[in-house]
């Protein structure tokens, strides 16, 4: 039976087997939590129907509904929702609801505390804290009738905090827990009982200035919310108290984004660095000034590991957030500023189609976040100062964290710490932790002779305590002779950058044929995670036959069994890191930078060859995974995979969820785009990027699309694949018009045609010409609009393309609609949604429908087209394609808004807005905008009505669109007027 955690708190969302599932658009995810907030017990149908219609259901919202639990139903696997007389009910079993097991350690922890066991209520309270991940339903609109079980959470959270609070004052910590009352106090400021403990806490860790200012807050603020006096409790605490000054609050800021990696539960030693680190900070802090630290030395010293545990130690004081980003300079490409002030400005909240396109602009907007905030930022892994120095903050309290190879003299706004090895005490309790006390015990002095052998150095410590632990049988003594022996000691230990090198050769040496091969292939992989089977698809030909051929099984399941052991040899040994389990739940792996560099310099032309098989292989999944994508790519979809191609072993299983594959996978695969063209591998460079780009394109990634496809054309052109270039070319075109680069887009689309006529592929010259006629229907140009549909739809019909004739004939039906042929058009719109259903395409049919109701509206039945928008956002929902759901919103809001229903369209151009905003759809942002303006001009609200206005208006002054800026300045102009 499947493992399955349901999360209430903080956003909806499903696990299964340790696995997120996608649970679809917004009404399915509603219908859910519905559910789980009344799990075991019956939810009415009419009460579903209006947590998912709060204003006005469609006609058919029974049968709507009936289908998100079906989908629901597939989704968590097993028979747990079900019809009964009047609803439906969802089983939940014990463990299995995050709300129930929260609520049950708050329990336990009150307990504890009734016990006066004040460690266990803290330890209880650890246990909850990891299953509260924000608001409850934070990702959702909330219904009335969740009131009550959701303020029953709000008061078990807080419940928990003040138990927390009880706790740590009964064991001591007076000073530590001030911070954290006062954060509750901002949030809940008439809980007279925290005004009671931070009166105490004050008092108690000699700040009786800042109690005695706290009763009087206390008193003000009952006075003023409640017309109420302090209780005696809290005003027998100030009789304790003199009158000395007040002293300031300090300001609160709730919101946590933290990155960090996991930190070390042996971590040992640096006592004297970590005190001074935190010193300054909090120095630099008090001065309202940033604190920036470079951690350099040798590999292997442990800087990062420093570093990060710094971090942690400081997340109760920097507790506006915690990133962590890797910098790459063990890498042959150390990352470019540029790309990595785009991952720390999404972490911070601005999406791709607001990130500044230059570094400067970017390094300036970063620098805005931070100021006024407090963050730590570790950055990892720095190759030099000019890479770091645009990442670092111009003011603010914010603390960052530098890791470097080497010292860094020329960064001279930071305060530099040089690491070296670990002194004896610390190195031996380091070991100790691994290895295990009782064998230490047994042979106190091989243990010593094993430290000093290593060196004292961290890494190497680890590396041989890790060998012992997966030997339980070998002695010490055994092991500390062996690695006396100069011959086969880790030549590492040596100072220097020699040093690391030396200790790799010797873990590299000892490692079998077929394990030393995937370690040099896994490292030129590059700075990415990878699952176990990239290690199949490393091993040469003769070493998995042979190990199939002794094993008795076919090549296959051979070659399967042959990477799980060579797998187990490199994790056994420390030199690939299990980091988790990726969206599909398999393990993925990792290795240590300073490792893949070694590995990467050992490997020779062989393992060039073998890094293509990598690439191949992801070829394959990929082109596996888009076609079990639920919602069918209007492109040229990914060439078949050449009969030489290496695939991975049970594809299917592996793809099983084609999306989840993609969300786990996408990173790497692109990232062996940029590997495959650099050696050389052409042909399955061009071809794993055609293959990412469905993804890109169901998931609005147009950063990442361009980029790849930039890097594939470059390819294709190179091994004169006039196909694989024309492919490229219209997808480059595809990812123009998303960002309404029309001129751009037209000329990579007509290139493309081109191209695939001189090849005689007329579904490539088809997808291309339909291209084209977006971009004509864009622009207004009906007359080319038209030809370019017309012809798209021969040449699909030529070509036996069913799905494309459909697409087709939505575009022809679309133009004829924008000329005024209402009659022609829903003979276009009724043979594409005929078309789509009879094969089985119920995104296009979805489409069809959507193009439909727009028809209705134009002829005024309201009614239809409210029907039909329905049905489609609802195949859209069921698709999980957020994309096309937000246009058949914007319509169907737009419908709303000219019927005068201003609620329902408010919250659906609400919706759509946050939608064309995420996918950088300027044109539809404006459109949107201009109708919340016309909305809330409507509502005599002219201040948000002038705002959304000027917003279209900037809009489309960006896009050149002279008719619409035209009627929106005219807007503007009658509203100042008034």
């Amino acid at each position: 039976m499947a493992e399955i955690r349901f999360r209430l708190l903080g956003p909806l969302s499903v696990r299964i087997d340790g696995r997120e599932v996608a649970l679809g658009g917004r009404k399915p995810r509603l219908v859910l939590a519905a559910l789980l907030l009344e799990a075991g017990s019956p939810v009415a149908t009419d009460t579903l129907i209006d947590v998912v219609w709060p204003s006005s259901p469609p006609r058919s919202a029974v049968a709507n509904l009936r289908t998100y639990v079906h989908s629901l139903r597939r989704l968590l696997t097993e028979d747990r929702i079900e019809r009964v007389p009047s609803g439906y009910r969802i089983a939940v079993a014990r463990g299995e609801l995050d709300t129930a097991v929260f609520a049950g350690h708050v329990a336990a922890a009150r307990e504890a505390m009734a016990d006066d066991r004040p460690a266990d209520v803290l330890a209880e309270l650890a246990r909850a804290v990891p299953h509260w991940q924000g608001p409850p339903l934070a990702d959702l609109p909330h219904h009335h009738t969740w009131k009550p079980e959701l303020a029953r959470l709000g008061e078990v959270h807080l419940a928990a905090h003040e138990l927390r609070v009880r706790a740590r004052l009964a064991l001591g910590e007076y000073g530590e827990v001030v911070p954290e009352l006062r954060e509750l106090l901002a949030r809940h400021p008439l809980r007279e009982e925290l005004w009671s403990h931070l009166v105490v806490a004050l008092d108690r860790c000699g700040r009786r200035a800042e109690a005695v200012d706290a009763y009087n807050e206390a008193v003000r603020v009952l006075r003023d919310e409640l017309d109420a006096a302090p209780g005696p409790h809290l005003r027998a605490l100030r009789s304790r108290l003199g009158t000395p000054p007040s002293a300031p609050r300090r300001r609160e800021n709730s919101r946590v984004v933290c990155q960090l990696p996991l930190d070390l539960p042996d971590f040992t030693g640096r006592e004297r660095h970590i005190a001074d680190v935190i010193a300054l900070a909090r120095r630099r802090r008090s001065e309202g000034n940033p604190t920036v630290v470079v951690l350099s030395g040798p590999p292997g010293v442990g800087k990062s590991s420093l570093a990060v545990h710094i971090a942690h130690r400081l997340r109760r004081e920097v507790d506006e957030g915690h990133l962590y980003v890797g910098l790459a300079a063990t890498t042959s490409t150390p990352r470019r500023p540029l790309d990595v002030l785009a991952e720390l400005l999404r972490s911070l909240g601005l999406s791709d189609s607001m990130l500044p396109p230059a570094e400067a602009e970017r390094a300036a907007a970063l620098r805005s976040a931070l100021t006024g905030h407090s963050l730590c930022v570790v950055l990892d892994d720095a190759a030099s100062a000019a890479q770091v120095r645009p990442l670092l903050p111009g003011a603010g309290t914010s603390v960052i964290l530098v890791t470097a190879r080497t010292r860094l003299p020329d960064l001279v706004e930071a305060h530099h710490v040089e690491l070296d090895v670990l002194d004896h005490d610390p190195a031996l309790r380091l070991f100790r932790g691994i290895v295990g006390e009782d064998r230490v015990a047994a042979e106190p002095e091989q243990a010593a002779r094993i430290v000093a052998a290593c060196g004292r150095l961290p890494l190497a410590l680890r590396v041989a305590g890790a060998r012992l632990a997966q030997r339980r049988h070998l002695s010490l003594a055994h092991f500390a002779d062996r690695i006396a022996d100069e011959r086969r000691r880790l030549d590492e230990l040596r100072a220097g950058d020699l040093a690391v090198r030396a200790g790799f050769e010797l873990s590299y040496a000892r490692l079998p044929t077929g394990a030393a091969t995937a370690f040099r292939v896994l490292g030129m992989l590059g700075a990415v995670g990878f699952p176990g089977w990239t290690v199949a698809a490393a091993l040469d030909a003769a070493h998995t036959s042979r190990t199939a051929a002794e094993d008795g099984k076919d090549s296959e399941d051979g070659e399967a069994m042959a990477a799980a052991d060579v797998l187990d040899v490199l994790v056994d040994t420390h030199l690939v890191e299990l980091v988790g389990t990726g969206a599909t739940g398999a393990p993925r792996y990792r290795m240590h930078d300073l490792l893949r560099c070694y590995a990467a310099d050992r490997a020779g032309a062989e393992d060039t060859a073998r890094v293509r098989r990598v690439v191949e292989g992801y070829y394959a999944a990929a082109t596996a995974a888009v076609e079990r994508m639920p919602v069918r790519f209007f492109g040229v979809r990914p060439t078949p995979v050449p009969r030489s191609y290496w695939r991975p072993h049970d594809l299917g299983r592996l793809v099983a969820d084609p999306i989840a594959w993609f969300d786990s996978e996408h990173d790497t695969a692109a990232a062996l785009v940029e590997l495959a063209a650099r050696h050389a591998a052409d042909e399955a460079a061009w071809r794993l990027a055609t293959a990412l780009t469905p993804f890109y394109d169901l998931r609005n990634r147009w950063e990442d699309w361009w980029r790849t496809n930039e890097v594939a054309l470059a390819a294709a052109r190179r091994t004169g694949d006039r196909h694989g270039e024309a492919i490229i070319l219209r997808d480059l075109g595809q990812v123009h018009v998303y960002q309404d680069r029309y001129r751009e887009a037209l000329d990579l689309f007509a290139r493309s045609a081109a191209l695939f006529a001189r090849l005689q592929d007329a579904q490539g010259e088809a997808v291309a010409l339909a291209g084209r006629g977006t971009v004509h229907r864009i622009r207004g140009d009906t007359a080319r609009a038209l030809a370019c549909g017309r012809r798209a739809l021969e040449l699909f019909s030529e070509a036996g393309d069913l799905y494309g004739e459909a697409a087709a004939r939505i575009a022809i039906g679309t133009v004829r609609m924008d000329s005024g042929a209402l009659d022609e058009a829903e003979t276009w719109f009724a043979d594409a949604h005929a078309l789509a259903s009879a094969i089985g395409d119920r995104h296009r049919a979805a489409h069809a429908l959507h193009r439909q109701a727009l028809l209705h509206q134009r002829r005024g039945s309201l009614g239809a087209a409210r029907q039909q928008l329905d049905q489609a956002i609802a195949v859209f929902d069921d698709l999980g394609d957020d994309h096309c759901a937000g246009y058949a919103q914007q319509s169907l809001g737009e419908l709303c808004l000219s019927s005068g229903e201003l609620a329902h369209a408010q919250l659906l151009l609400g919706n759509s807005l946050a939608v064309h905003r995420d996918t950088g759809d300027r044109r539809s942002e404006a459109t949107v905008s201009q109708r919340l303006g016309e909305l809330h001009e409507s509502l005599g609200q002219p201040h948000t009505s002038r705002a959304y206005f000027e917003r279209a208006l900037s809009l489309w002054r960006e896009l050149a669109a002279q008719p619409q800026q035209t009627a929106v300045e005219r807007k503007l102009r009658l509203a100042n007027d008034a």
